[in-house]
């Protein structure tokens, strides 16, 4: 037996039992389609879902969204197989992964096609927002979508944002907390990896670092924005913890305006 890798183990299970313990009440694990509108739709907001499948949680922060104003067609996007103990599967398994973005892109083309001009946002939270990336990659270099929010994102951050950003009309909003999302951004995805396989903090803790040639570097500056932690966030229930930016109030009264087009250039 090798001895080296129980303390490994032995971490790594007491990470998972705690994305387990603070994670929102598991409900019905395929949770798509919510606020489905007729076949006029005002826009297309794609949740995506974290490693761990869909959850209640997800329902109440669509709520929370649609309390903010935000009155396009919103679906819950669940790339995982639907099985919460498969969630190291599921942050491991790239090519699948792969495979699942180039489908939610061919959803967003589609619903394009369908909805010439309506507004197309994508929302990932946790391994999602590495899937929100991922799926940027994947659309055609002539389409675009309005806007992305990263919540907690396990990507590296060094992962190349420059297609992604030509992707995105108004730009990348990136949240991320070192303070309370260390035990799964920092020692969870230096022991397992982030989305995009790389070992080490995420950019869901520290940011997206930014390249130093000055054509990159103005392409970052113009659409990516970086939403480090801040405690005022906690008066709308945002506690730095890993769920902490999937607080309906949060989504209410921070991410809706996102949405809405009300800070596009802060």
């Amino acid at each position: 037996m090798n001895t080296t890798l129980v303390p490994r183990t032995r971490i790594g299970l007491s990470l998972i039992t705690a994305l387990i313990c603070v994670m929102p009440s598991l409900g019905c694990a395929r949770l798509m389609n919510l606020h489905l509108t007729d076949s006029h739709p005002q826009g297309l907001t794609l949740v995506l879902t974290g490693i761990e499948s869909a959850h209640l949680g997800h329902a109440s922060f669509v709520r929370g969204l649609k309390r903010g104003g935000v009155e396009s067609e919103i679906e819950i996007v669940d790339w995982t197989t639907g099985t919460p103990a498969l969630m190291l599967y599921h942050l491991m398994s790239e090519s699948r992964n792969r495979a699942q973005a180039t489908l939610i892109a061919s959803k967003i083309v589609h619903f394009q096609d369908a909805h010439p001009g309506c507004p197309v946002n994508l929302i990932g939270h946790s391994g999602g927002g590495g899937m929100v990336l991922l799926t940027l990659d994947a659309l055609p270099a002539d389409r675009q979508v309005d806007s992305a929010i990263l919540l907690a994102a396990a990507i590296s951050p060094d992962y190349d944002l420059r297609s992604a950003l030509c992707k995105v009309r108004r730009g990348i909003w990136n949240y991320s907390s070192q303070i309370g999302d260390a035990p799964l951004l920092v020692a969870g995805t230096t022991l397992f990896g982030t989305i995009d396989r790389h070992y080490g903090p995420a950019a869901g803790a520290t940011g997206f670092h930014v390249p130093n040639n000055p054509y990159d570097f103005q392409l970052y500056h113009q659409k990516l924005f970086q939403r480090p932690y801040d405690f005022s966030m906690a008066l709308d229930g945002n506690f730095s913890n890993h769920y902490g930016p999937m607080s309906p109030r949060f989504a209410r009264r921070e991410l809706a305006p996102i949405l809405l087009a009300r800070n596009t250039t802060d």
